[in-house]
């Protein structure tokens, strides 16, 4: 019986420890920035046709691209979990072209610029940047990629007299059911940032563009459909069967990009 307790004992102390690791660790396992000095982000910007976005105590708050002289709206991009701002250059090629001001966020410890992500941190660049774009005048739209589509839920909740649209790409219903999915032996009580587009948006009257990838093995096609269903205002889905979660075809040539823009700029109107 003392060998079966001092067993048990050590199963014990082994599963708190795993518990407590996972909580230690678990931002590592959600944040993957790449991190570089603002001296070569400023190099790289400029290669890349952007200049940088600032704030005013001049920190770098992100990119911009050339805004046409009367934007029809003017578009906040809210990267995914992994890589930097720049790396999201494609929704610069497909939106400009269309007449609009991409601006590119980056999220605090990502690219060259400081601190840590978090909930509370992206969501304070988010509205932050919100604020900022809607003192320049026009529609303010969100474009949310992956976990960036947390952060933009999260932003137009914060902000629903500004954010007047949301293309959102690869989006989850609800972080802690892709935690669960990914790691089920873990409490989801464990989850430190809790995002909730679905809850978030319950409230949202903002037309509101979701492209969701058919094989997504990161947040699953099902999250995607879930927030879908979650949402109440104006929206349309689009879903392409056979890509992965990092394999959708994002091109400028593709027809859903005018489709989403005219759908957010009519107000989602039918």
């Amino acid at each position: 019986m003392r060998a079966f307790a001092g067993a048990l004992l050590v199963v014990a102390a082994l599963a708190v420890a795993v518990l407590v690791a996972a909580f230690a660790l678990q931002r590592r396992l959600l944040y993957f920035p790449d991190r570089t000095s603002e001296e070569r982000a400023l190099a790289r910007a400029e290669r890349l046709g952007l200049r940088p976005w600032r704030d005013a105590g001049g920190a770098l708050r992100g990119w911009r691209a050339r805004s046409p002289a009367a934007p029809r709206a003017r578009v906040l991009v809210l990267h995914g979990n992994a890589g930097s701002a720049l790396d999201r250059t494609y929704y610069v090629d497909a939106l400009a072209p269309l007449g609009l001001d991409v601006a590119l966020l980056e999220f605090p410890g990502y690219g060259a610029r400081p601190g840590a992500p978090s909930l509370t941190t992206l969501a304070g660049a988010a509205i932050d940047a919100v604020d900022a774009l809607e003192r320049e005048g026009g529609p303010v739209w969100l474009v949310g990629e992956s976990l960036g589509s947390g952060v933009a839920a999260r932003a137009a909740a914060l902000r629903p007299k500004v954010v007047r649209g949301l293309v959102l790409v690869t989006p989850f219903a609800e972080l802690s059911a892709v935690a669960r999915h990914h790691y089920p032996f873990l409490p989801a009580a464990l989850l430190r940032d809790r995002f909730a587009p679905a809850l978030d948006l319950a409230a949202s009257r903002a037309p509101a563009v979701l492209l969701v990838a058919g094989r997504d093995e990161v947040v699953t096609a099902e999250q995607g459909r879930l927030l879908f269903e979650a949402i109440p205002g104006p929206k349309r889905l689009f879903e392409q069967p056979n890509a992965t979660h990092n394999g959708l075809d994002l091109s400028p040539e593709l027809q859903f990009w005018p489709d989403a823009v005219l759908f957010l700029e009519e107000g989602g109107r039918p």
